[in-house]
């Protein structure tokens, strides 16, 4: 089984994050970037395809050269090698596109995808790219096994969880649950050795018309200020409720 494992290279949520440009552009000066978490989560699942079944795993970004060490974390965590697609990631089509591509010429056949990315979260990509390459599609995966050509997946909606069976070609949008954050993996030192001698292939992106552009950014509101009251006086409490916060 081929298994590409689709990788965000997103800000930590540590980061204090800032705008340029009249709030137009991210300012990624001083930003810790990490392994988009859903994209972690589906890429330690994949190490247990490789472990258990004999898989090959391979690592994909759309974006510059400043993603490599991203990849190269999750070649460290044990992909066998990384794609980078050489062009900025713009917005969910565009991106899905790329990734259609690489798909394509690598003859995939599971896909696992973050449900969605933690800077922008759109949620976007892994339904467009099952979409595109016309492949089965299970987003907010909770669980996957593959046994030959099928696959069974527990998927988490509204209220509850659903168990479906298909079949491979497969897109998965992975989810916090896929794996435990006990199982996560740190890179050792063994591990960084050898992801500098794994394969970083970078390919030239297709011609994508953009569909999407950003108009601006706006940071929330400043939180206001906290007022303590003594949990004695009741009256004070029911006051400040009413008349202040208006919430009875």
């Amino acid at each position: 089984m081929k298994i590409l494992v689709c990788i965000s290279h997103v800000p930590d949520t540590t980061s204090k994050i800032n705008f340029t440009d009249d709030n137009t552009q991210f300012d990624t000066n001083g930003v810790q970037f990490v392994i988009n978490p859903n994209d972690e989560f589906g890429l330690t699942r994949s190490m247990w395809f490789k472990e258990k079944q004999g898989a090959t795993v391979d690592v994909v970004n759309v974006g510059g050269p400043e993603t490599e060490p991203t990849l190269r974390k999750a070649l460290a965590i044990g992909a066998d090698s990384a794609i980078r697609v050489n062009t900025p990631a713009t917005d969910g089509f565009q991106v899905a596109k790329q990734l259609a591509k690489v798909v394509t010429d690598g003859g995939y056949d599971l896909v696992i995808a973050g449900r969605e990315s933690i800077d922008y979260n759109g949620g976007m990509v892994p339904g467009m790219l099952a979409g595109l390459l016309k492949a089965n599609f299970v987003n907010t995966c909770i669980n996957l096994e593959v046994e030959g050509n099928e696959a069974k997946a527990i998927r988490e909606i509204d209220g509850g969880k659903e168990s479906v069976t298909t079949y491979l070609p497969l897109v998965i949008g992975a989810q916090k649950g896929l794996v435990e954050e006990s199982d996560l993996r740190i890179p050792n030192m063994r591990g960084i050795m050898q992801a500098r001698k794994k394969p970083m292939n970078v390919v030239e992106p297709e011609e994508v018309a953009v569909q999407t552009s950003i108009a601006k950014f706006e940071k929330p509101e400043p939180k206001g200020a906290v007022k303590l009251v003594d949990p004695d006086n009741l009256d004070e409490l029911i006051n400040l409720l009413h008349n202040e916060a208006k919430v009875i």
